[in-house]
């Protein structure tokens, strides 16, 4: 076993966790943004998730990507026949295929990546079949990894038999 630990290259990663609304994906974002502030030629890849509000209530979640790029995550104002077979977390409808179009391409493996950020690995990112597997090649690849978990609130989220490697 120490041999194995000894031969495999160290992960770089750095992953936040903690309760929903606790301020995850605000400090993931600062981060970011420092860094491009600092590093202006580092190549940053990735996504994350924003909370879509009407007045003072939210509706939604939106996938946005480093580049601006942003489409609907889960609401609960959808209402085509199509978004009655979606999966659910609590009062929201999860579109799997409009997450999948937008976080999976940035989480694929490039030459000249400096940084990936997944903001985050949740429950209604989680209901696409891709995208563990995506976030495990991206630990697996050893570039630097900036994301986020949030602790469910009951169970556990993140599918028992895959997990990553402790970084």
């Amino acid at each position: 076993m120490a041999a194995a630990a000894a031969a495999s290259p160290a992960c770089k990663c750095f992953l936040v966790t903690g309760s929903p609304g606790i301020g995850k994906s605000t400090l993931v974002m600062r981060a970011v943004e420092k860094l491009k502030a600092s590093h202006p030629h580092l190549n940053i890849r990735g996504f994350y998730t924003r909370e879509v509000r009407e007045g003072s209530g939210r509706v939604g979640f939106e996938v946005v990507t480093l580049d601006g790029r942003r489409g609907p995550l889960a609401s609960s104002k959808f209402s085509s026949s199509e978004s009655l077979r979606w999966p659910n977390v609590g009062k929201y409808k999860v579109d799997v295929a409009s997450f999948e179009s937008l976080a999976l391409p940035e989480l694929q493996i490039k030459d000249g990546v400096d940084l990936y950020v997944i903001d985050e690995v949740g429950k209604m990112e989680l209901f696409s079949s891709s995208f563990f597997p995506a976030v495990l090649r991206v630990l697996e690849s050893n570039i630097p990894v900036l994301g986020s978990i949030p602790i469910p609130k009951c169970g556990r989220d993140i599918p028992g038999e895959q997990r990553p490697k402790v970084c």
